[in-house]
């Protein structure tokens, strides 16, 4: 227990920190980012969140943080920030690049993006935050703009997120994927095949997951 409630709702506002730090996250938002998750479950978590006064409804079935929610989020990105620190010092102009490069894909990837890239996108960037915070929450954001573009995908092959679950492998799966690939990968025909190729190069150099 954290802030006297169950970590899976503390995660929520984990998932949701780069929109809750900035603005209210919309209902579409929360469907879209929880499209896989039990409904039930997730109004538990969100009444949870609410009863410690951690997130407030803001109009239309939106939250947003409160100053309790916005500390709590703080801590978050501070430990993000020394995460980022810890791994990474040794590539400072590595980073660097890479952060650059990834804000251009944030901007570009708002064209095309669904309900749970806009929900989180873009992603709140402190005064003075490092590269290594802005690079770690800017690469999580993009990978909302991939997860709407399968949405997209399943749902133009006339799925629901309980079909595509069951979808076992084959033409049709492999369609959707290869539909997925096409949406997720728009933003990145904005950087040059030079930018391409030191992104790819300069996150794979990096230790730790990404």
């Amino acid at each position: 227990m954290r802030y006297g409630v169950p970590l899976d709702a503390i995660d929520i506002v984990g998932q949701l920190r780069t929109g809750l730090a900035a603005r209210p996250v919309s209902a579409a938002g929360l469907a879209a980012v929880y499209r896989y998750r039990d409904a039930d479950e997730l109004r538990r978590n969100l009444s949870t969140l609410a009863a410690a006064k951690i997130i407030e409804e803001a109009g239309d079935r939106a939250i947003c943080a409160t100053g309790t929610g916005r500390a709590l989020i703080a801590v978050m990105y501070r430990a993000s920030a020394e995460a980022a620190a810890e791994l990474w010092s040794a590539h400072r102009e590595t980073v660097a690049e890479l952060s650059e490069l990834a804000g251009q894909l944030v901007v570009a990837a708002a064209a095309t993006g669904g309900d749970a890239y806009a929900a989180l996108a873009p992603p709140y960037e402190p005064p003075g935050a490092s590269a290594g915070l802005l690079l770690h929450h800017r690469l999580a954001v993009l990978r909302y703009h991939r997860a709407d573009a399968h949405a997209a995908a399943w749902q133009a092959a006339g799925h629901t997120a309980v079909t595509v679950r069951d979808l076992a492998a084959g033409p049709e799966r492999e369609r959707i994927e290869a539909e997925t690939n096409r949406g997720a990968g728009r933003p990145y025909a904005t950087l040059s095949a030079a930018e391409r190729s030191r992104l790819v190069s300069g996150l794979t150099a990096l230790p730790g997951e990404l």
